[in-house]
């Protein structure tokens, strides 16, 4: 196994917990805060899909899947407070966005070398990217990071753990 292929165990693994924590949700659960004034799933799985695109754009300009007009500005910090259902996507459109982007991703990843992956990560995200690896495996982490709150609401919900 090379590192490109070991990133990709590292998605997948993440894309089975998330599947599962999301899959007997509805649209109504994923506006369910665990306490207030943390964020809903709704908003996190904008929030997650907008920052999986601008993340590999920066470090590859033009070649992820374009998302939505306007999808990025409903999932910033200021917006993470709304609760209207109306705000935001049903989970049948976050779901779509989410493979296409992880698509983007991963064709992204194939086309690295093994010595691509050592270069800089983008300059506005070197802080926790320091280098082309860290960014593609942030595109796990990030999503897994989210996944463990969503936990927290699927017990609110009355669902039994799944792990």
């Amino acid at each position: 196994m090379n590192a490109r292929e070991a990133l990709k165990v590292a998605m997948d693994g993440t894309e089975m917990i998330v599947t599962m924590y999301l899959e007997d949700l509805s649209d109504a659960e994923l506006l369910v805060r665990p306490v207030a004034g943390a964020n809903h799933i709704a908003w996190q799985l904008g929030h997650l899909i907008q920052s999986e695109h601008q993340l590999m754009e920066g470090a590859y300009p033009g070649k992820m899947p374009p998302l939505p007009a306007g999808f990025a500005e409903k999932y910033t910090k200021d917006t993470s407070t709304i609760d209207a259902p109306q705000a935001f996507h049903k989970k049948v459109e976050y779901l779509k966005l989410h493979a296409e982007q992880r698509a983007g991703t991963k064709a992204l990843l194939d086309k690295v070398t093994d010595g691509d992956l050592d270069k800089p990560g983008p300059e506005a995200f070197r802080a926790y990217c320091p280098t082309i690896a860290a960014l593609f495996a942030l595109q796990g982490s990030h999503w897994l990071m989210h996944a463990g709150q969503w936990a927290v609401i699927r017990r609110k919900l009355g669902r039994p753990p799944l792990f």
